[in-house]
């Protein structure tokens, strides 16, 4: 503790030494803040009483948005160019999620329509006898 507060005084006794301004480093910006009287620096925000001194800084300019170009390969034809830039549907998760099962169904409406046929065929070879 009394290390702490030994450099702080030779630090107090640098910056007067060489002349700079005692106060302190508030909320506003990095500005000096003397005991006296607060500096208050406002961009956004006018002031209405002229008793307040304060200044006013610049307003921030943000870089302007310059749209990425994307250049197209010539090898590609006009609607495989559509097909690559499309977005997917968005079902596309769930047909995902339903493929397998729709492949499952497939495989067995395909063996019902195999057995059905094999009974036509059979009904139709036992009739004419």
């Amino acid at each position: 503790m009394e290390e702490s507060s030994a450099r702080a005084a030779r630090l107090r006794a640098l910056r007067e030494a060489a002349g700079l301004d005692t106060g302190e480093q508030g909320l506003n910006g990095g500005a000096t803040v003397t005991a006296d009287q607060p500096v208050l620096k406002f961009r956004n925000y006018t002031v209405r009483d002229d008793k307040i001194t304060h200044e006013k800084t610049a307003v921030a300019n943000p870089p302007k948005y310059v749209q990425p170009v994307v250049e197209a390969d010539v090898d590609v034809e006009g609607e495989e160019l559509l097909l690559s830039v499309a977005p997917k549907k968005p079902n596309w998760d769930l047909r995902r999620d339903v493929e397998p099962k729709l492949a499952k169904l497939e495989r067995r409406t395909q063996r019902a329509m195999i057995q059905l046929m094999q009974n036509q065929q059979h009904h139709a070879s036992e009739e004419p006898t």
